[in-house]
């Protein structure tokens, strides 16, 4: 039987197919009729910036949007004057292009638009990166030849890219992490901003902005959705995606990580050990672990559970959140710390959506919370516990490493009318010298003055409302 071979007008086709703007100079109506994420403000600087010659590596997780955000940097490209012909967008994982190097299909490029001879201020997105071997190696090549063309690539093997940037993209290479969305986002692709309503309050002699609502009933039916499905944009905008995100986000999302990615980036021979770890961290996620009683649980070895772990994190599936004492010091051998989902949705796709009266539902909370302060790369969360008492999230000064603010999460209103009952915060902010700290609860926004101390109450939505945004701006 005869073997065709795929020829260079097929190659060009293919580009010409994958870059519709070089006609009209405009991206595809399916992208160009979504609502941008609100981190496009970020990451659109990072491409136009040609002054620094760095290729941009645009990482996240899968399905969280990557993308139609290079879409729509691509349109602004071109509302901003750039010639359409001078952007070049390819999805390295397209079959026609299998085995090409970037350099070869840069030239294929400008080969396409007729612009062989022509070697400066092109835009070049290669998505899906991951899918050619020693992308960063040739990436690297490509930023050292062409000093007047901007390369940016994406990926979704999150893991991979990470670690093969930070091995060999050093000075080359500017890492843009595009997280699943906040709640902040998900209010304003869900137009929903006019629920909320800023203010200004003095916290600790200086002037912040807050947030509240007019309707806490509404957006917490929101913040309910949140937590279930709304950590994928699409996941979040689709009713009937809603109807089974199990089906969407396990087997889209969960087990090509799981099954592909990682098996793929670290050799990893058990895939159905690591699944079997993962679904025991989603499910608990919130809570407390050590090695040893994960190893005692699962009977893998403390090594191999260490490992994974660490893999899981790469992959941004989770988070590992270190302990602290009553005086907010670290503890020299991390034996205990806490694991939350990156994504509160995925425990929902895994096992089932939840409501407000859920016995999870303060878990849930909790990692909704949580993953806003995951997106602030300079500013790690800790959780205090000692014998006796435990406070969810604490901060430490950047210089002493000395605790400066606190949290205690609840789905709750209890607290506001039983406030001795936070013995443990209290004991947490006199020990530390601090004279206020955040309580959340389901639906009451006020201030209680106790024994010296200032609680300052706020729905467990609303701060996280304000974590999101605040970490955007």
């Amino acid at each position: 039987m005869a073997l065709f071979n795929i020829t260079e007008e097929q190659i060009l086709d293919r580009i010409r197919f994958e870059n519709p703007w070089w006609i009209d100079g405009k991206i595809d109506d399916f992208y160009q009729k979504m609502k941008r994420r609100l981190y496009f403000s970020r990451f659109f600087p990072l491409v136009q910036n040609n002054e620094i010659k760095r290729a941009a590596v645009l990482m996240g997780p899968r399905r969280i949007g990557k993308t139609v955000l290079i879409f729509h940097t691509i349109q602004k490209l071109i509302d901003d004057g750039i010639d359409p012909k001078k952007i070049f967008y390819l999805s390295i994982e397209t079959p026609v292009f299998n085995g090409i190097g970037i350099e070869k299909l840069f030239n294929f490029c400008r080969k396409a638009v007729g612009k062989e001879d022509d070697l400066r201020g092109y835009y070049v997105f290669f998505d899906e990166v991951q899918y050619l071997k020693d992308w960063e190696i040739h990436l690297k090549s490509l930023v050292d030849s062409y000093h007047h063309v901007k390369f940016v690539v994406s990926g979704s093997a999150a893991a991979a890219l990470k670690l093969k940037s930070t091995e060999s993209g050093a000075g080359r290479f500017t890492d843009f992490t595009l997280p699943p969305l906040t709640f902040h986002e998900y209010i304003h692709l869900k137009d929903l901003e006019h629920l909320i309503i800023p203010k200004n309050k003095t916290w600790n002699d200086r002037s912040i902005t807050v947030f509240n609502t007019i309707n806490i009933q509404e957006v917490n039916k929101h913040f309910l959705n949140y937590i279930n499905y709304g950590g994928y944009p699409e996941v979040s905008l689709s009713t009937e995606i809603q109807q089974n995100p199990g089906r969407y986000i396990k087997s889209d999302i969960i087990d090509k990580v799981l099954l592909r990615d990682l098996p793929s980036l670290y050799g990893i021979q058990d895939v159905q050990e690591l699944n079997s770890l993962f679904t025991t961290i989603a499910f608990n996620s919130g809570n407390e672990f050590s090695y040893d009683s994960l190893s005692t649980t699962s009977g893998v070895s403390k090594n191999t559970i260490k490992k994974y772990v660490s893999y899981l994190e790469a992959a941004f599936l989770i988070r590992v959140v270190n302990r602290v004492d009553l005086s907010g010091k670290k503890f020299k051998r991390a034996n205990y710390f806490k694991i939350y989902l990156t994504n509160p949705s995925l425990r929902s796709a895994l096992f089932s959506p939840i409501n407000p009266t859920s016995e999870t539902m303060g878990n849930m909370v909790e990692t909704a919370i949580f993953s806003q302060w995951f997106h602030r790369h300079w500013q790690t969360p800790y959780y205090a516990r000692w014998k006796g008492g435990e406070v969810d999230i604490v901060g430490l000064s950047s210089e002493k490493l000395k605790p400066v603010w606190a949290v205690e999460i609840k789905w709750s209103n209890r607290y506001f009318k039983y406030p001795g009952e936070l013995k443990s915060l209290q004991h947490f902010l006199l020990k530390n010298k601090l004279q206020r700290a955040i309580i959340t609860t389901i639906d009451i926004t006020n201030k209680v003055e106790q024994k010296g101390l200032i609680y300052d109450f706020m729905p467990s939505s609303l701060y996280c409302y304000t974590i999101g945004k605040r970490t955007l701006d």
